[in-house]
């Protein structure tokens, strides 16, 4: 796949100086770019690793001297990240997903199949299913009955979506997905140690024999535009209601989200971020790698957790988090500078206890 810088710098909203009909066949490291490739060198620390490679052409930074640089083209951008999204877009050939329907599926007859749309071989769609036009569908995919999926969706090989879930616009679903399965609850006939221990706060009067009894999940999974879910990731149906998540949120790999769980809109969860049931995530809320939340508690819109965050309780609007348990992450910070004082603390301490023991005057002891 070639491009031109000038259907380069279109794509990214950004002007070429220099020779815009220089054609590229890719984007490059600047020190390993070729005749044929792009250079990446957005910051200036990037120059001098020009000159090592043999790029014609690169992407640099605001007011950059590309000619005395020896390049014969550059496209300038001030916002290096946002370049990349439109760079990575204009070169990706997506998925090799044959047009039309694989002889190998498996499609119920009573499910509808949108105009353009793809589905590839052992795939499997159920009664009543509803796939929107122009959607492509990978080799493996299970969707089960009753499913609504809109349009233009890209779900990868091997995704699994249960019966009644509803997916939005644009949806895209990297493999081993599971969208749909039942959550995680159960209750003993009798009060569980678990339920005495957060009652009290860790006292427990006595252990005993208990035996788990599965509360089903009736409800579903309800997911809006825009929204992508990342590879292995899993977000459990309701038990009543439906787990909703909103348009424009992107789920990593290896996400967990719990049964009732609601996350808001233009939400980014890292990998490995697991919510816990009935949690409720508000809008543009962002958590790194590893974070945690607890059951039953609302994280506010525009919150920032910081990767290993563990929220155990509400979040206000706006805070940035970062510890477990989450604190302010400034407070955070100075909490663990003064970890890192102790040890000189007691040091000091000591020195004052034995010079108090040993009282005034000549390095003598009181009577």
């Amino acid at each position: 796949m070639t491009r031109t810088l000038a259907e380069i710098a279109a794509a990214l909203g950004a002007r070429v100086e220099g020779l815009a009909e220089i054609a590229v066949r890719g984007a490059a490291e600047p020190a390993s770019a070729g005749p044929e490739d792009l250079a990446l060198a957005m910051d200036p620390k990037y120059a001098e690793a020009l000159a090592a490679g043999g790029a014609r052409a690169a992407i640099l930074w605001p007011g950059a001297d590309w000619r005395a640089m020896g390049l014969e083209a550059a496209i300038l951008v001030a916002r290096p990240r946002l370049a990349m999204a439109g760079l990575t877009r204009a070169f990706d050939a997506g998925p090799d997903i044959a047009a039309g329907i694989h002889p190998a599926a498996v499609i119920d007859p009573r499910a509808e199949i949108g105009a353009g749309a793809a589905v590839g071989p052992l795939t499997v769609i159920g009664a009543g299913t509803r796939i929107g036009p122009g959607a492509r569908i990978a080799a493996q995919v299970f969707i089960g009955r009753d499913v609504t999926v809109g349009a233009d969706a890209l779900i990868l090989a091997g995704a699994r979506i249960m019966d009644r879930v509803r997916i939005g616009d644009r949806f895209v679903c990297q493999p081993g997905a599971v969208i749909g399965a039942d959550g995680f609850s159960f209750v003993t006939p009798e009060k569980s140690g678990v339920e005495e221990v957060r009652e009290t706060l860790g006292q427990r009067s006595q252990a005993r024999d208990q035996s788990w009894v599965r509360i089903h999940s009736l409800g579903t999974v309800e997911i809006g535009d825009d929204v992508e879910i990342g590879a292995n990731s899993a977000i459990d149906r309701g038990t009543i209601r439906a787990t909703r998540i909103g348009s424009g949120t992107k789920l990593d790999n290896l996400v967990h989200v719990g049964h009732n769980v609601e996350i808001g809109r233009d939400c980014l969860l890292c990998g490995q971020v697991g919510i816990a049931g009935s949690a409720r995530i508000g809008d543009r809320v962002v958590m790194g790698g590893q974070c945690g939340v607890s059951d039953n508690i609302f994280v506010g819109d525009d919150v920032v957790a910081g990767g290993a965050t563990k929220i155990f309780s509400n979040a206000p609007a706006g805070r940035v988090l970062l510890g477990s348990p989450a604190l302010k992450m400034d407070t955070h910070v100075e909490a663990w500078k003064n970890i890192r004082r102790l040890p000189r603390l007691f040091a000091q301490v000591a020195e004052l206890r034995a010079a108090a023991r040993r009282g005034p005057g000549n390095g003598t002891e009181e009577p």
